[in-house]
């Protein structure tokens, strides 16, 4: 197996485990709609297209299942019995990120535009094609790393950095087996960090990448944000930080040690 090369200082030391974590499987989907017919139809459908569907069909439910349980990729309507669907959208948000398609009333702009606003990933207005749903939702999948092959979904594989695994379809990170709370915006910025091991990468960059926004001066948000990450990574074992402050440039993520 690739995990267990040798590997020379300098040489990268990024493992892709492709024996269990990229073969294919199903998404873990949730709906959250309080038409039950609806949900039916979905969930037969789906679950031919490479899904794993559950439904809820309150917004308090749809919060603590987003939060709690384990889903790839969810489906919440605008308009439910004892919430609207912007305010669950904000209560997932401020625990993960999780992707959201969110269905909305035809022709309605503002709710489309609000959704979008809040951190949805795309929308589908009712009435709509389940062919189109389906296509919709296997490509927010393929912006977070899923891939179709043969017709089934190929889960992205999971990358180890040292004592570092990084598995962004759970979007969870461990160290040596323990998991680390880390925030959505602490998790985006490791991905990058991963992705651009050994190069400076400007505040300027990060900001946009990870926060959607341009750099300003005064605006320290970023650096309040590297610097929960670095603490919760904690040091490599030889004591030396796995983040470095570039004076005047930015950060640099170090190799680990081979």
């Amino acid at each position: 197996m690739p995990g267990h090369e040798k590997m020379s200082p300098g040489e990268i030391n990024l493992v892709e485990v492709t024996s269990a974590a990229a073969k294919a499987t199903k998404a873990n989907l949730l709906v959250v709609d309080d038409d039950r017919e609806l949900c039916r139809l979905i969930s037969e459908f789906l679950e031919e297209d490479g899904f794993r569907p559950s439904a809820v069909h309150t917004g308090a439910d749809g919060v603590e299942q987003a939060i709690h349980g384990s889903y790839q990729i969810i489906i919440l309507d605008v308009m439910l019995p004892d919430m609207k669907g912007f305010d669950v959208l904000r209560a997932i948000r401020l625990q993960n990120r999780t992707p959201v398609l969110m269905l909305t009333a035809k022709g309605d702009e503002y709710d489309r535009i609000l959704g979008l606003e809040l951190g949805a990933d795309d929308y589908l207005a009712k009435p709509f094609s389940p062919r189109e749903l389906a296509a919709r939702l296997s490509a927010i999948l393929r912006r977070s790393g899923w891939q179709q092959e043969g017709g089934a979904l190929v889960r992205p594989a999971i990358v180890r950095s040292g004592d570092l695994e990084f598995d962004m379809a759970s979007r969870t990170v461990k160290r040596d087996n323990e998991e680390l709370k880390l925030t959505s915006a602490e998790f985006d910025l490791l991905r990058i960090f991963l992705e651009s091991m050994g190069k400076i990468l400007t505040r300027d960059v990060l900001m946009e990448a990870v926060l959607d926004r341009k750099f300003t001066p005064f605006d320290r948000s970023i650096d309040l944000h590297i610097s929960n990450l670095r603490r919760k990574l904690g040091k490599y074992e030889n004591g030396s930080e796995r983040i470095r402050s570039i004076r005047g440039m930015g950060y640099l993520y170090v190799w680990p040690s081979a």
